[in-house]
């Protein structure tokens, strides 16, 4: 199995969702099921089978969920080049034609939240920064365009 690099953060997070999946998710859908099942005919009762079917479409969640954590390898902070952007890292870029500051936090596909500013190490951006330390000039070639920063600062 291919170990999937979290932050501790990331673990969590994602530890949490599937608590909260287990056993509030779970009790939930059984409500539902118990009171389609209560309406009578199971064979034309569509409250029966759209309760199957969230009840389906969380158990794979669950089981998503469950194979990511069984996977992950938590990031040790004392093995990282902190001169360098990191998985975990914080960058703080600077667009060279727009001459505007941009912060971004690097992390796995799982826990990459834009609006949060965290980006995935596997998004052009992400896979342009690693590696690269403060000072470097970066262009990256995006579906939009290119883009063009130079690294300002980089923390854990």
């Amino acid at each position: 199995m291919k170990r999937i690099q979290l932050t501790q953060e990331g673990y969590e997070k994602l530890r949490k969702e599937l608590e909260y999946l287990k056993r509030t998710k779970r009790r939930e859908i059984s409500k539902q099921l118990a009171y389609a099942r209560s309406l009578g005919d199971l064979r034309e009762n569509a409250e029966y089978d759209a309760a199957k079917q969230a009840q389906g479409l969380l158990e794979k969640k669950i089981a998503e969920l469950e194979q990511s954590l069984s996977c992950a390898a938590i990031l040790d902070d004392k093995k990282i080049d902190k001169n360098k952007v990191f998985l975990g890292a914080i960058v703080k870029l600077k667009d060279l034609d727009s001459k505007e500051e941009t912060v971004y936090m690097l992390v796995n596909q799982e826990e990459a939240d834009i609006s949060k500013g965290k980006i995935a190490t596997a998004s052009p951006v992400g896979k342009a920064l690693l590696g690269h330390k403060v000072g470097d000039l970066i262009k990256i070639e995006v579906p939009a365009g290119s883009l063009q920063y130079k690294i300002i600062h980089i923390s854990r």
